[in-house]
């Protein structure tokens, strides 16, 4: 199936490649591996222990080429799926599990969806009823690009919102792969090629970068998320939480292009610029 390709005027376009991302990549991560299939494949397949900056810049790697890599995204995503396929195993209770499980596999793309609203009620200026459903619609196209199942793509907002309630409260767990991912997370210092300039955003002061991106991830995991893990967030917490929010959400658009977006969006952007001319003569 053929499926159309990210271009400007997409949100995905404009949004998939900021390093603002970094904000609830550990949060993503935390709800994908409270999945039991999921939480099973990563503990045997991947390395996040090991080297989890190099594991996630292999996947924002992977995302940034769904969205700003034209025919090479789709041809990404059946990679990726391949690369998956042979995955699989039986988990410490005894349940087997397949990295392509249907559910499975579209519960990775659906929270990395759910993820882009938070970063954005969060870190950003929250969508609009409309611009969420625009979005929904995009991120329906990006999971044909990742061969996500038809029967597990919600049709609108209020088919995710049911959809994603059912999933943190029927299927995800205290899975131990989230649990040791959060404790990784905590010992993890800031991302070695962030910019300076974003770097200070991402130390507050007093606050080490691990323990910071600690409290962003707890900090950014639903209520009901939380609760399951065991973690506490108070009204303090989230107050700070807040405050931090509404500082990058007023930084964030006022830098320069080349500091907001990584390398593979900022030149797909600054690319498409410059042949939008040449297109038009």
């Amino acid at each position: 199936m053929d499926v159309e390709p990210f271009g400007p005027g997409s949100m995905h376009w404009d949004t998939a490649g900021e390093y603002r991302n970094l904000l609830v990549a550990g949060s993503a991560l935390i709800l994908q591996t409270m999945h039991p299939a999921v939480g099973a494949a990563v503990a045997e397949h991947s390395a996040y222990k090991a080297d989890p900056w190099g594991r996630l810049e292999r996947t924002l790697t992977s995302v940034q080429t769904w969205v700003y890599g034209g025919a090479d995204g789709p041809a990404e995503g059946r990679r990726l799926r391949d690369l998956h396929a042979p995955i699989s195993g039986v988990d410490e209770r005894g349940r087997s599990y397949h990295a392509l499980n249907g559910e499975a596999w579209a519960w990775v793309h659906w929270s990395l969806f759910e993820r882009f609203l938070v970063l954005n009620r969060v870190f950003g200026t929250p969508y609009s009823p409309e611009g969420e459903e625009r979005l929904l619609a995009e991120s329906r196209q990006l999971g044909r690009i990742l061969h996500v199942a038809e029967r597990e793509m919600p049709q609108d907002m209020t088919a995710f919102r049911a959809y994603f309630a059912a999933m943190v409260t029927d299927r995800l767990e205290p899975h131990p792969t989230a649990v040791d991912v959060l404790a990784v997370l905590r010992g993890t210092p800031a991302p070695p090629r962030l910019p300076a300039a974003v770097r200070r955003l991402w130390m507050p002061v007093g606050v080490a970068s691990g323990e910071f991106n600690h409290f962003v991830t707890v900090g950014t995991l639903p209520p009901a998320a939380r609760d399951k893990l065991g973690l506490e967030w108070t009204a303090r917490d989230e107050r700070r939480l807040r405050g931090l929010g509404r500082l990058i959400a007023r930084v964030t658009p006022r830098l320069p292009e080349r500091l907001r977006y990584m390398p593979i969006a900022y030149q797909a952007r600054r690319g498409a610029r410059t042949r939008i001319p040449q297109n038009a003569a």
